[in-house]
């Protein structure tokens, strides 16, 4: 259990210190291979254990290692139910935090990264703080990470931007299109209510009208979806950027647009450091 390595970890035997305290963990997009040992050792020890996963698979795996596993999935709103997802989350923190204040030790094992794209490990961890009870966040391999990998690029040759699509459309994000561009949740793309769970063809048209301004339509995308299971394959689609509303999208679904321009010397500063332009690799 790497007792050797965090000495924080405390059997379940030992005295209780009638402290609670609450820890956040990646399981990684699937188990078990891409949970770190140290993750999978705190779910083991804890009194009890928050889930938040995407298959059944997950979830019975926690059940394996852990005899309280509970899941947070029953807070969201029913199907014949409307309910913003502020309350939901806000109903969860409250589940969590509800055992740390009983001397627990909490862990909430989120899929993938648990701070990314995952709002109910920030806000839980900033109210168990408040309240005076230790609590921390360690990462998990993310739908980013797997995305790189899946697609053979290294975001270091050109740069790469990300936003969540909803908020890449209200505010004045201004792209840079010599970079890869990865827009988060596209298929909430304009949904601000959150009590939805998909947009609609008309606000996906919204998005590529404003997208065309820095790309043409018959720019090719990628909808890229990380596999969960480890014998799935990821989905990698390509289509033209004037497809997109009409694309099946799904609540995992993340759009990469790759650079629509060249990367262009800065000739200022290239004569500042002296450098010349054909030694630049």
């Amino acid at each position: 259990m790497l007792q050797d390595q965090n000495t924080e970890i405390t059997s379940k035997s030992e005295p209780s210190k009638n402290v609670g305290r609450l820890v956040c963990v990646g399981t990684g997009m699937h188990l078990a291979g891409q949970i770190s040992t140290l993750s999978k050792s705190y779910i083991e020890i804890a009194d009890v254990v928050f889930s938040l996963v995407t298959d059944g698979f997950a979830a019975r795996w926690l059940d394996a290692i852990n005899a309280d596993v509970r899941s947070l999935q029953s807070f969201y709103a029913k199907p014949d139910e409307v309910k913003n997802r502020r309350d939901t989350y806000s109903e969860m923190v409250n589940a969590i935090l509800t055992e740390v204040r009983k001397g627990k030790l909490v862990v909430c094992a989120f899929y993938g990264h648990p701070g990314i794209f995952a709002c109910v490990a920030h806000m839980a961890i900033k109210q168990a703080r408040a309240e005076g009870f230790e609590s921390n966040m360690l990462p998990g391999i993310s739908a980013e990470a797997c995305l790189w990998a899946d697609l053979g690029i290294d975001p270091g040759n050109v740069g790469h931007q990300s936003f969540e699509a909803t908020q890449f459309l209200l505010y004045n994000h201004i792209p840079n299109n010599c970079t890869h561009l990865l827009l988060w949740q596209i298929a909430l793309a304009g949904e601000h209510t959150l009590t939805q769970f998909s947009t609609t063809t008309a606000k996906l048209e919204i998005l590529v009208d404003h997208l065309s301004q820095w790309y043409p339509l018959d720019h090719p995308v990628v909808i890229y979806e990380a596999a969960t299971l480890p014998f799935q394959q990821p989905r990698i689609d390509t289509i033209a950027l004037s497809d997109l509303p009409f694309a099946e999208l799904r609540s995992i679904s993340t759009l990469m647009i790759p650079p629509s321009k060249k990367l262009t010397l800065n000739q200022q500063i290239l004569d500042k450091l002296g450098i010349t332009a054909d030694t630049i690799g």
